[in-house]
């Protein structure tokens, strides 16, 4: 469930409650609570936002790579062709034409393998914090529900 939406009816629920008489108090302090929810709203999208600039460096990265690799294949292109004139080295310039292209891929791969768990990482951590505030969020629900329970007329 969206944590924004469990946010707003957090603060619902809490302007729905019952005051103590005479007091600014519902089971809990009223300004605590609404001040968790003013700090939560202000985190939660400053980790998203923090998730977002991982995602783009890791695209950048990935540009970067794949740039390297196209500048790697032209060079390679460019050393095989001209070694392809040369009729004592032809087959040792095909063999080191496909070792650059081989290298250019597996740097590739690994810069890609290396982004996509450096993103997998950080957004598993991400996720632990939001699953942290959610408990917080529904734990505040069921104390509120459960120390002042709704009357039935």
């Amino acid at each position: 469930m969206d944590i924004m939406h469990l946010i707003d009816r957090l603060e619902e629920t809490l302007n729905q409650s019952r005051s103590l008489w005479l007091t600014h108090n519902v089971i809990v302090d009223e300004d605590k609570i609404l001040d968790l929810i003013d700090q939560m709203r202000v985190a939660i999208p400053e980790e998203v936002k923090k998730a977002q600039q991982l995602i783009a460096q890791r695209d950048r990265l990935l540009a970067q790579a794949q740039e390297e690799a196209n500048r790697t294949l032209a060079i390679a292109r460019e050393k095989s062709e001209q070694l392809l004139e040369r009729d004592a080295t032809v087959q040792a310039a095909q063999a080191r034409a496909e070792q650059i292209l081989d290298q250019a891929r597996a740097d590739i791969d690994q810069t890609r393998k290396e982004a996509d768990d450096y993103v997998v990482e950080t957004l598993r951590v991400l996720e632990l914090e939001l699953e942290r505030y959610l408990t917080q969020v529904r734990n505040g629900i069921l104390t509120l529900q459960n120390e002042h329970p709704r009357k039935e007329a």
